[in-house]
């Protein structure tokens, strides 16, 4: 069972990553205030197929990857800088999705003024914020 069990670890791996992507996706996209259609109308595909992305039931294929890259104004980098070990737990994950979404539609109801005012607080203390 040796085969079995590391043909399992890919696709844990890969079912993984593709949560990871979508969650990049949907806080990117729900901080520039976007919806589905318009990401979906932007790179030719269903919104249908989005929300798959997002959830990470259906894999973004390099090519598909780099459009949103493009579409969305972030390096290719973003969807993979802060992609976590395999062996946290999916509760942990699940917490920290919850958080980013949370903030993020925060900061997208903010005014310019205040947003400035929260960036400018960030990169004041940007040695003394602690990951939550």
């Amino acid at each position: 069972t040796p085969l079995y069990s590391s043909a399992a670890s890919d696709v844990y791996k890969r079912q993984l990553l593709n949560q990871h992507l979508g969650k990049k996706l949907r806080l990117r996209r729900t901080s520039l205030g976007l919806t589905q259609t318009q990401v979906a109308q932007a790179i030719n595909v269903t919104f249908q197929q989005i929300q798959k992305y997002e959830k990470g039931t259906n894999g973004v294929s390099s090519a598909r990857l780099l459009q949103l890259a493009n579409f969305l104004k972030v390096q290719i980098k973003f969807f993979f800088e802060d992609y976590q070990d395999f062996s946290e737990t999916a509760e942990n994950d699940e917490k920290q999705s919850l958080n980013y979404s949370f903030l993020t539609k925060l900061f997208s109801e903010l005014s310019l003024d205040e947003k400035s005012k929260v960036i400018q607080l960030l990169n004041t203390n940007k040695e003394e914020r602690k990951v939550i």
